[in-house]
């Protein structure tokens, strides 16, 4: 199924269902009719609404007639967070969850999903505005985990970091001017990493409210690594730690 809807009926539609939408486009200098509809469901369901030139719109439409307005779908459907937390509770594990800062390549995006449900991560946070979509392209880099490891796709990311501080989650955000993560860092508590953007690192505001930030030691001449390959170093030194506890046990 393709990721793109297009068309004002089908975007319509696609909103009033259970089809998870990520993003709509709508056309530049575009109002009236319809699109109003489309505009309020959009507000109702906090998703993010774009206004991009035609041309745009015309290649994610591809040969489709769009009618000034085309919606990015999800290839899975988002889970809540609270639904997710629950479950974990249930469990009687300790939740580690995954958030990605504003990451907006696939690539990377796909590689975490897959190493974090390989890591036993009982979800990845997914900011709706400045990051990748949940794509085709994320699904198949993924190779299939999105289709097992609980995707969230929330609205503001501080906001999201201080409920779950109240959930009593430590926040540790990945970045080289942190403690070191093999010598100074106990992660073996309730856990929410966070791993910023790609040549970025984390937001002003989401390092401010992390509890802590651990880095990686980097021994050569490179100081900086893949997001993908951070995030999974990180993911399990905190696998490693957990298991040194329940061994000791």
């Amino acid at each position: 199924m393709s990721d793109i809807i297009a068309g004002r009926n089908a975007v319509r539609e696609a909103l009033r269902g259970a089809r998870t939408i990520q993003k709509v486009f709508v056309q530049e200098g575009t109002h009236g009719g319809s699109l109003s509809d489309i505009l309020k469901l959009c507000e109702a369901h906090h998703l993010p609404v774009e206004r991009v030139p035609k041309e745009r719109l015309d290649r994610l439409a591809g040969s489709v007639r769009h009618q000034g307005v085309a919606a990015q779908g999800a290839p899975v459907a988002f889970r809540d967070l609270d639904e997710v937390l629950a479950q974990v509770r249930e469990k009687g594990e300790t939740p580690l969850l995954l958030m990605l800062d504003e990451l907006q390549d696939p690539q990377n995006v796909g590689a975490l999903i897959r190493t974090a449900n390989s890591a036993g991560v009982h979800g990845v946070l997914l900011p709706q505005r400045r990051s990748c979509p949940l794509n085709a392209v994320v699904a198949k880099i993924s190779a299939g985990a999105v289709e097992y490891e609980p995707v969230i796709s929330i609205g503001n990311m501080v906001r999201t970091m201080k409920k779950l501080k109240q959930e009593g989650f430590w926040i540790v955000g990945a970045d080289m001017d942190g403690k070191d993560l093999y010598f100074d860092a106990d992660l073996t508590g309730p856990i929410l990493l966070v791993v910023g953007a790609e040549g970025k690192g984390l937001g002003r505001l989401v390092k401010e409210n992390c509890d802590f930030i651990v880095r990686i030691p980097m021994l050569g001449q490179v100081q900086s690594l893949n997001a993908s390959v951070a995030g999974g170093i990180l993911l399990y030194d905190i696998v490693r730690q957990r298991q040194l506890v329940e061994r000791k046990r």
